[in-house]
C-alpha cells in the first residue's frame, strides 16, 4: 500500500434512485454507524443534488461525485470545486467512467481541488490512464475497468493482472498517492483482494447503493481490512 495510508472503502451512490434523497441519507449514516463501529475508514459520494444534505447530517467524509473545470459565477447547471466545498464536500470524484473529462481539465481541477484542500480521485479505465493521472499527483487514482462496473464480478476476479499492473505502475511514479480498484466490488473477500493486491482500498456503488440491507453490506466490505 501507499506510504502509511489507512485502507479506505469509497461508496459512489451514483443517482440511483435507492440511493437519493432521504435514501442517500440513510445510507450515509449506516456507513457512519459502521465506521464507528469497526474503525475503518469510509467515505460516502451523495448525489450532487444530496451533496450538502448529507454533508450536514454525518461526520464521515463525504464527497462529491464530480466537479468542473468552470469559473464561479455565471455558469449555470455545473459544479465547479469551491461549490462542493461550500456544500461541505472534503473531496471529489473526477474522471469516472460515466462522467469523462479530458487531461487539461482534470491536471486543473486536482490544481483547483488542491488549493482548496479537497482530497482529489481520479478514475482511470486502463493502465496508459493510470500512469497519465498519476503523473498529476492527485491524492488518489482508482482504476475500474468500464466493462465490470455495475456487474456481478469483481475486477480482483475478472482481471486481477491490471490491478496489480497499475498498482506498479503508479508506484514507481510516486509511493505517496493512493491506489483504489473498483468494479464489481460487493464483499469483504473482494476488498480483502484489492489488498493484497497492493491497493489501498476500494471504490464501489451498487454493491452498497442498491442492496437491500446496505449496513450489513458495509459491515462486510469492512471486514475485509485485517487488524
Amino acid at each position: 500500500m501507499g506510504v502509511a495510508m489507512e485502507p479506505v472503502i469509497i461508496v459512489n451512490l451514483k443517482t440511483y434512485s435507492e440511493a437519493s434523497g432521504e435514501g442517500a441519507l440513510s445510507i450515509a449514516k449506516a456507513a457512519e454507524s459502521v465506521a464507528k463501529e469497526t474503525g475503518r475508514r469510509i467515505i460516502v459520494a451523495p448525489p450532487i443534488s444530496d451533496l450538502a444534505l448529507v454533508c450536514s447530517s454525518v461526520s464521515i467524509p463525504v464527497f462529491s461525485q464530480h466537479v468542473d473545470n468552470v469559473k464561479i459565477g455565471s455558469t449555470t447547471g455545473f459544479v465547479p470545486p469551491e461549490g462542493a466545498k461550500a456544500a461541505g464536500a472534503s473531496g471529489t470524484l473526477i474522471n469516472h467512467s460515466e462522467h469523462r473529462l479530458v487531461m487539461a481539465d482534470i491536471e486543473q481541477l486536482v490544481k483547483r481541488c488542491e488549493s482548496l484542500g479537497l482530497t482529489t480521485v481520479l478514475c482511470s479505465n486502463n493502465i496508459a490512464v493510470s500512469r497519465a493521472l498519476a503523473a498529476i499527483n492527485p491524492a488518489f487514482v482508482a482504476i475500474e475497468p468500464p466493462e465490470l462496473i455495475g456487474g456481478d464480478i469483481s475486477v480482483t476476479d475478472a482481471n486481477p493482472e491490471i490491478v496489480s499492473v497499475a498498482v506498479a505502475v503508479i508506484r514507481e511514479i510516486s509511493p505517496e498517492i493512493g491506489i483504489l480498484t473498483g468494479a464489481g466490488v460487493k464483499n469483504g473477500r473482494d476488498v480483502a483482494m484489492a489488498l493484497e493486491l497492493g491497493t489501498d482500498g476500494v471504490l464501489l456503488a451498487s454493491g452498497v447503493a442498491k442492496a437491500k440491507d446496505p449496513r450489513a453490506v458495509l459491515l462486510d466490505l469492512a471486514s475485509g481490512i485485517p487488524g
